[in-house]
């Protein structure tokens, strides 16, 4: 390790910056994001730096930098378009004992500044040596991806906690092990979902018990379409920390695999006339999990407020006291059609859409389809495979004209995507030559003629046999 990791206090502190261009800049920022007593000399000033002017803790002297200018200093940043003021800088600040930071020459000072990910009061730090900072950045972005933004607060509520705990756990284990407990829990999900006030009363609740329970709660997660690159991160973040998944058929296997590897799978997926697990007992498995302390994943093909009875699973947990989250997702009908080249709404020839099921009950499918037939409009089938004659039927019955453009998306968003395109009057023989399998959406109205114009994912591992979604327990 070439560089001893540290953070430092430069809370009114006064530190130099010389230099007035971009990279001056980013070092200024970092530096009054500290609340340090910033000096910036240079002859010419960069913009950005201009508009710091204002703050009591910045002095902007324009002129060339002088020996002189580093008595007072605590901490210097060379960063001039001169190699040779540099090095005159860094030689006299390293001379003088002070911390120097030579910008683009990371060998001729005493410091670099790495790559922050700030979730104050929580910091991340990454620095590569002066390597490769795009590097850097990039391990930043990734960790972005990973650490919640509430994790601040997370934090600084534990801070509030720390000596009340000292109190009820006087040994350093025991206070330990609460904190593992809490911080991975129910308390830290309260806080990262914005329930600040329910977090404190539970730590208040474990400390009066003198220590911290386990308590059971449940994710109510959207898998999405099937790209496992369209979840999203709070959805890959729970994904991995849950106990227990329960899953359904419409959720692709590759983001199974992006599951907890040690988490315990039940599968409760429904297929026509086939279901796993009633939705009752289903209801009945996401209390009873969550009661015996576990973290349950409720994982849903889509979003689960959309055709995904996750609000009937919920009202379940709410009835129980059962802590939860819903997690949103990329809906079928917005994934599918997207990787389709099919806009749903478009000024030529859309103003408005509608999301229908498309799933039979006693032979007949109940909608409004006087509604459903209006011009400038599209119409978005969920689960119409079995109902595609009666979709058909009921349309042209009527008042839609069968030459109405429609869209088969099977397996939309996947390595195993394939459009069908047909009419609304064709669309039963379209399903019975094509030979598609769920997951299927259909996809009627003027905007389906824009396919052909629009298409851009042509996934090339299409396996006619093959599904990207689970039908079995795995």
């Amino acid at each position: 390790m070439k560089h001893f990791p540290i953070f430092i206090n430069v809370k009114d502190r006064h530190c130099l910056v010389v230099g007035g261009g971009p990279v001056a800049s980013r070092k200024v920022d970092s530096l009054l994001k500290s609340e340090a007593i910033v000096t910036v000399i240079s002859p010419d000033i960069h913009n950005d730096l201009q508009q710091n002017a204002d703050s009591k803790r910045i002095t902007i002297l324009r002129r060339p930098y002088e020996h002189t200018d580093i008595v007072r200093a605590f901490l210097v940043v060379a960063a001039t378009n001169d190699i040779n003021v540099n090095q005159e800088i860094a030689k006299a600040a390293n001379d003088a004992n002070i911390l120097v930071n030579v910008a683009n020459d990371p060998d001729a000072g005493s410091f670099l500044f790495p790559s922050v990910l700030d979730r104050s009061p929580v910091t991340v730090a990454i620095s590569t040596g002066g390597a490769s900072p795009v590097l850097a950045r990039q391990l930043r972005m990734k960790l972005e991806t990973m650490i919640p933004s509430a994790c601040g607060r997370l934090a600084a509520i534990t801070e509030e906690y720390r000596e009340k705990v000292k109190q009820v756990f006087p040994i350093q284990q025991q206070r330990k092990e609460f904190w593992e407990s809490a911080l991975k829990g129910t308390f830290s999900e309260l806080v990262y979902a914005g329930q600040d006030d329910a977090a404190r009363t539970l730590l208040d609740e474990q400390l009066a018990e003198g220590k911290s329970s386990a308590q059971g709660e449940v994710y109510l997660v959207g898998a999405g379409p099937g790209d496992p690159d369209l979840l999203t991160f709070k959805a890959a973040r729970l994904m991995q920390q849950a106990d227990v998944m329960v899953y359904d058929r419409l959720v692709s296997k590759a983001i199974l695999d992006m599951a907890n590897k040690d988490a315990e799978r039940l599968y409760v997926g429904k297929e026509k006339e086939n279901h796993a697990v009633p939705q009752d007992k289903i209801n009945d498995l996401l209390v009873d999990l969550a009661k015996q302390g576990k973290r349950v994943l409720r994982l849903k093909g889509g979003d689960p407020f959309i055709f995904g009875r996750g609000g009937e699973e919920i009202e379940k947990l709410a009835e129980n006291n059962i802590p939860f989250q819903v997690v949103p997702a990329v809906t079928a009908a917005s994934g599918c059609s997207a990787y389709a080249g099919i806009p749903l709404t478009h000024r030529d020839y859309a103003q408005s859409v509608t999301f229908a099921t498309g799933h039979l009950k006693d032979g007949t499918i109940n909608l409004n389809w006087e509604q459903l037939t209006q011009k400038n409009h599209t119409i978005v089938f969920y689960m119409g495979l079995t109902g595609i004659k009666v979709i058909s039927e009921q349309l042209q019955a009527h008042g839609m004209s069968g030459d109405m453009p429609a869209a088969l998306v099977e397996q939309g968003t996947t390595m195993n995507q394939r459009v069908h395109i047909g009419t609304v009057d064709t669309l039963p023989q379209l399903v019975k030559d094509s030979g598609v399998r769920a997951p299927t959406l259909t996809i009627i109205g003027e905007v389906v003629k824009l396919h052909d114009k629009l298409h851009w994912y042509e996934p090339q591992r299409h396996v006619k046999e093959a599904s990207e979604f689970t039908r079995h327990k795995t």
